[in-house]
């Protein structure tokens, strides 16, 4: 089949100028060449495809039932090729992002309007997950880069790093006045603890290092997001470890009090995740710039 498109790109050529001469013009060959092209394709088909006359050219019966469905293959072809035209120019495409709502509200937001300022033709679809879930997307073709919290454990993609951030112990109003300041991170489970739920990388990269120091948490509330999280700490219901540059607004507004602690937690990063530069779109490659301009 592949060997023969040369051949249907020719006929079609022909039918709709039905003209040798003007075919062969118009696709950069000798006319004998294109009689040539036709002859063959009569032959391995079995049928005549063109009656000849001094005006031209003009389809027989059967030859126009298989021009109705190459001239729309190759216009489909066509359109094809002008499309991937647009995507590189990007004028046109689809930028799949993956990545979790904290990050998202916080972070990508911004980044995201300055990118649709910029290529106003690309299409957005954002997909909401967890890092390891997002990570998973990747692999499977389902999205082109993941916006996660690091560490990500895997060889099989690129992780560029975009952002540093630092988890801090806080509590409300309730605590404040009866923890020590700075806290010794054992005398923390003295405490009624918030934490993200076991799937999250925030609350594993914590969870781990306190591990390393000998700690193990057990936290009397599991919530699915950092928001969450500084709501309940906010109303008193406990000590959370949250991300400070998520925290922001919380701890400006003076809802939460970051409380010291003896040892600090050190810093993580966020990373994008990705298969390669030379596998995912235009638009994929320019965000990735847009994201490295606006995070530096």
């Amino acid at each position: 089949m592949i060997e023969k498109l040369d051949l249907f790109k020719i006929f079609n050529e022909v039918a709709e100028q039905k003209s040798i001469t003007k075919a062969a013009k118009n696709l950069y060959v000798s006319q004998p060449a294109v009689s040539q092209a036709i002859a063959q394709l009569e032959e391995e088909l079995g049928i005549t495809l063109f009656i000849r006359s001094s005006k031209g050219v003009n389809l027989t019966n059967e030859g126009k039932i298989l021009f109705s469905y190459v001239n729309k293959g190759i216009n489909q072809i066509k359109t094809g090729e002008q499309k991937i035209l647009e995507a590189k120019k990007l004028k046109s495409g689809t930028l799949t992002l993956g990545v979790g709502d904290t990050i998202l509200r916080y972070m990508l937001l911004d980044i995201l309007l300055v990118y649709k300022k910029l290529y106003p033709n690309i299409q957005l679809k954002i997909i909401n997950r967890t890092s390891q879930d997002l990570v998973n997307l990747v692999e499977l073709g389902d999205i082109e880069i993941a916006i996660c919290n690091l560490p990500i454990n895997n060889s099989n993609l690129k992780i560029r790093k975009i952002k540093e951030v630092q988890d801090i112990l806080v509590t409300g109003e309730k605590y404040v006045n009866i923890i020590s300041d700075p806290i010794s991170l054992i005398d923390v489970l003295e405490y009624p603890l918030i934490m993200l739920d076991k799937r999250s990388n925030t609350r594993r990269y914590v969870e781990n290092y306190l591990f390393s120091k000998e700690i193990i948490i057990e936290p009397q509330i599991e919530l699915g997001s950092h928001d969450l999280v500084l709501e309940f700490v906010k109303n008193g219901f406990g000590l959370a470890f949250v991300v400070k540059e998520f925290s922001y607004e919380y701890l400006m507004n003076r809802e939460i009090t970051e409380i010291r602690t003896d040892i600090v937690i050190p810093k993580r990063s966020i990373g994008a995740c990705y298969i390669d530069e030379n596998v995912i779109s235009s638009a994929a490659n320019e965000f990735l710039k847009v994201l490295e301009i606006k995070t530096n």
